[in-house]
């Protein structure tokens, strides 16, 4: 193999390792900031909105694409806080265990 065989070859392995396009989105990023931001409860109730809407039909390609990509980022903001919520609960249970088993115990005093 020549050396310009081995170039080519070696660019040929580089440009198959990206990816190939990313998709272009609808949504800016100062409304995936606001989305970012959005209590629990907010997110929760525009995501069964952007449901609703898809469900409801009549909305061009566009549009509908457009509410499902709302809808993902509600979805995924709501998923993060839920997480957040569960990773207090278990560390919470977590050290009332620990309590627990240390309860009229020597270590306790210390």
């Amino acid at each position: 193999m020549t050396d310009s065989e081995s170039t080519a070859s070696a660019e040929n392995k580089k440009e198959s390792a990206t990816p190939a396009a990313v998709i272009a989105s609808s949504l800016s990023e100062k409304e995936r900031e606001a989305i970012a931001k959005l209590p629990y409860e907010q997110a929760r109730d525009q995501l069964i909105q952007a449901v609703q809407a898809l469900e409801a039909g009549g909305l061009d390609l566009d549009a509908s694409m457009r509410q499902w990509e709302i809808g993902e980022a509600l979805s995924k903001r709501a998923q993060e806080l839920l997480d957040q919520v569960r990773a207090k609960l278990d560390d919470a249970q977590a050290q009332q265990a620990s309590a627990g088993a240390s309860a009229g115990t020597q270590s306790n005093l210390e």
